[in-house]
């Protein structure tokens, strides 16, 4: 943690969601937690909002006790929203171990963001379930999110993380374990499953308020007044970007989310909620996150396909504003699009000027082959290689394939001369919560954040 220091500007609290009205959310009140232990303040994230200056006292008394923001939410919000799971309709969703704190705009960009929750007790929408989290998923939000953000991915912030006291069963799990409220920091909390539910119900105004309020608050250069005929299809062609952008840098950081339901795809195309996210070892398109993925549905090769999937399912929502060919038309070109952004994440990562046409096409393809073929560790061959520069480390292949090839920056920062060290696979993860589960120790983790924070900035030098 960091130590609070005076923030150069007040926090701009909003309540914008408050706004779309109740049928939209439930207002909840946070569980009362026997512990309150600062565990994780990320004073990089609180800065770009004006919340960096706050002592521990009152971090604990906001992000534990949820003591509401002056100028944001009066109650904590509980999200209504719907979705298909592992390809089945589930109307039995909603935020059931989380919520909406607070609002507020980033300093720079003037973004609406959101302070979400997890963990933080049960909601109308709980079922059967605690409403808990374990410490254990809270350490591991912190790896994905500190690690994708180094690496490019448009991504939620874990803002907070407080240990809470409380002993949870879990059956995936050794049991009893630790517990802990975790809040993000995100750019909203909208799912395609909000306007899945909406439809369900068959509350078509509704559907175009939320239309016309993501559109307002989320997409600035979009007129959200416009006709439907003329909003829906630019919407509709902006999020299907977004989403093929979130989805190439996932491929290009190696990273597996996992429950990629229609409930977990954000309207921003921000990736966030972080189950049983995995990094790939070497490259293995089949390669599965989650246990319970029998089907390997959501493998690392099929992540595309699932996003296309779920923004064919948020399109269907639409058919009573439009056309379902004219929305067809829209996502006709996610592939193409997604190929785009894909190449330029493999650039910026492997530290190399941007590429265009054919020879990005060709690079792209190949890079990916023989990441196949030789089963080199997926994060050593972007950082022997990184430049254009491949050292000893790689095989002759690697060598003539990156080897010349136009940097993008000045590459003499001595992080890419030692070894790679912010990779992110399954033993390192679990090594790192061995050390806090058994002794209630800290330092990997720190080390760890330490090393990820490095190799971010060596990437943006």
């Amino acid at each position: 943690m960091n130590a609070a220091k005076p923030s150069a500007k007040a926090p701009i609290f909003s309540r914008q969601h408050e706004r779309l009205g109740s049928a939209f959310y439930t207002t909840v009140k946070a569980a009362e937690f026997p512990k309150h232990i600062l565990r994780y303040r990320n004073q990089t994230a609180a800065e770009t909002v004006g919340l960096d200056s706050l002592s521990d006292d009152d971090w604990v008394a906001h992000f534990g006790r949820f003591k509401p923001f002056e100028g944001s939410f009066d109650a904590p919000l509980a999200l209504c929203y719907h979705g298909h799971q592992f390809g089945h309709y589930n109307p039995d969703l909603g935020d059931g171990r989380g919520f909406l704190f607070a609002q507020l705009h980033e300093f720079g960009t003037g973004r609406l963001l959101d302070l979400g929750t997890k963990g933080s007790g049960q909601t109308p929408f709980s079922r059967t379930a605690d409403g808990r989290l374990t410490l254990k998923g809270a350490v591991r939000e912190i790896l994905a999110t500190e690690l994708l953000e180094a690496l490019n991915v448009p991504t939620s912030r874990t803002f907070s993380v407080v240990e809470t006291g409380e002993a949870l069963t879990r059956n995936d799990e050794p049991s009893p374990t630790r517990s802990a409220v975790l809040v993000r920091l995100s750019h909203s909390h909208i799912r395609i499953g909000s306007f899945q539910r909406l439809a369900y119900l068959g509350k078509t105004e509704e559907i175009e308020q939320l239309l016309r309020y993501v559109a307002s608050e989320y997409y600035p250069t979009l007129d959200s007044d416009a006709q439907l005929d003329a909003l829906i299809p630019a919407f509709l062609t902006q999020f299907s970007d977004a989403v093929a952008k979130m989805v190439a840098s996932w491929m290009v950081a190696g990273f597996v989310h996992g429950v990629l339901n229609t409930d977990n795809f954000n309207l921003t195309g921000e990736s966030f909620d972080y189950g049983p996210w995995r990094f790939l070892p070497v490259m293995d398109p089949n390669f599965t996150a989650a246990y319970f993925d029998q089907q390997s549905r959501y493998a690392y090769g099929r992540q595309a396909e699932a996003a296309l999937w779920a923004l064919c399912r948020f399109a269907e929502t639409l058919t009573n504003f439009e056309i379902v060919e004219n929305l067809q038309n829209c996502l006709t070109d996610f592939y193409e699009r997604l190929e785009g952004h894909l190449t330029n994440a493999l650039c910026w990562r492997l530290g190399l000027a941007p590429m265009a046409g054919d020879e990005a096409r060709e690079f792209s393809a190949n890079f990916f082959k023989l990441a196949k073929s030789e089963a080199t560790s997926f994060d050593e061959i972007f950082h022997h290689g990184f430049g254009g520069c491949p050292n000893a480390h790689l095989s002759d292949s690697w060598h003539a394939l990156l080897k010349g090839r136009k940097p993008r920056q000045d590459i003499a920062d001595s992080y890419f001369d030692g070894p790679a060290s912010a990779s992110l696979i399954i033993d390192e993860v679990e090594r790192i919560w061995s050390h806090i589960d058994g002794h209630d120790d800290w330092a990997p983790l720190k080390a760890k954040l330490d090393q990820i924070r490095a190799y971010g900035k060596a990437l943006r030098i």
